[in-house]
């Protein structure tokens, strides 16, 4: 592993845990889901190496059930950037406002680690009380966000987002950085009645980016395919339009299921079910990859190489930008998977 360096204003955090009261940690990581999912181990490496420590983190609100989802989270702080840049002139923003900060300000910590690296993440890193760790300026996502730490650390870029996260924790917190991979979640026990299929594979045929989208064309081909191995293909749908979709594809492949909107958690038991997962370029799929579901990614306009599926059990990232795989590619990849 290359080196990582830090700038010495503080030392690393593990003599923290020599002496005195258990440590109080903060981590900053708030958007988005599959960047919020990439977090998750290090959740796991800290309980394992501070098995006493109190770990808090703050999230955007759209993601807050996933944080949710470790046992090692205490508490959750959601924020809701997002929303209230679209609502700067109402009062009831600022109101919200000040009820975070008031909530973040609640608790004095030993260490606030902000793996996001951006401005914002370091803005919001700044408002809790304890000293604040993150990416050195050449290392972090927006270089100006190192301003606002007391200690900053170089960790390499070329290397994936989830190894990235957990080599400034280990860096940050003294600890070693090859501990095994565990993102520490399991789904929640929710009722799927209205699923009664034994065999399942979910695809996920929704993405933030159309130029993600892979050909409805492809998806009939790898459902109807799915189908004829006795597989029951499910199409989680969110908005309107993705429902609308899925519908549309549904209807070429007799047999398989939009499911009622779900909420996360519905959405993380019904992956926990599912003999396999497909999806395009999405959080969900790091979410099935988090839970150990076989996961095959698709990707058609971005590269997976730093930010594709990760995870311990059978994941595959495909495609990549302008190089879309084929029907034929997929159900390769998921007949391995599915033995």
């Amino acid at each position: 592993m290359p080196a990582i360096s830090y700038n010495a204003l503080f030392p690393p955090l593990a003599h923290l845990s020599d002496s005195g009261p258990p440590m109080r940690i903060l981590l900053v990581k708030t958007s988005s889901l599959g960047d919020v999912i990439h977090n998750l181990p290090v959740v796991s490496d800290l309980r394992h190496s501070f098995p006493a420590a109190t770990i808090d983190w703050c999230v955007e609100d759209s993601f807050a059930e996933i944080p949710r989802l470790h046992p090692a989270v205490d508490q959750v702080i959601p924020v809701a950037i997002r929303r209230w840049r679209r609502n700067l002139g109402r009062l009831a923003t600022w109101r919200e406002a000040g009820d975070f900060r008031r909530r973040i300000r609640a608790r004095s910590y030993d260490a606030v680690l902000d793996t996001q690296g951006l401005l914002k993440s370091a803005l919001l890193a700044r408002q809790a009380r304890g000293r604040r760790y993150g990416y050195a300026a050449e290392a972090a996502r927006e270089p100006l966000a190192a301003r606002f730490y007391d200690a900053t650390f170089v960790i390499p870029r070329n290397v994936h987002a989830v190894q990235r996260n957990r080599w400034l924790a280990a860096a940050a917190f003294d600890y070693p950085v090859d501990l095994p991979l565990d993102y520490g979640i399991s789904a929640p026990a929710i009722d799927t009645g209205w699923l009664a299929a034994d065999r399942v594979v979910v695809l996920l045929t929704a993405t933030s980016r159309d130029d993600k989208l892979w050909d409805e064309a492809h998806w009939c081909a790898l459902g109807r395919a799915l189908l004829e191995r006795g597989l029951t293909p499910v199409l989680p749908a969110g908005s309107a339009p993705e429902r609308q979709r899925c519908e549309r594809l549904v209807m070429a492949m007799p047999g398989a299921i939009v499911p009622p909107p779900l909420s996360l958690p519905q959405v993380a038991a019904l992956l926990a079910r599912a003999s396999l997962v497909i999806g395009v370029d999405t959080g969900l799929a790091h979410l099935a990859a988090a839970l150990r579901v076989p996961t095959i990614a698709l990707y058609v306009a971005t590269d997976p190489s730093l930010t594709g599926v990760y995870g311990s059990g059978f994941v595959r990232n495909l495609g990549g930008a302008g190089a879309p795989p084929s029907p034929g590619e997929v159900l390769t990849v998921a007949v391995q998977a599915l033995r």
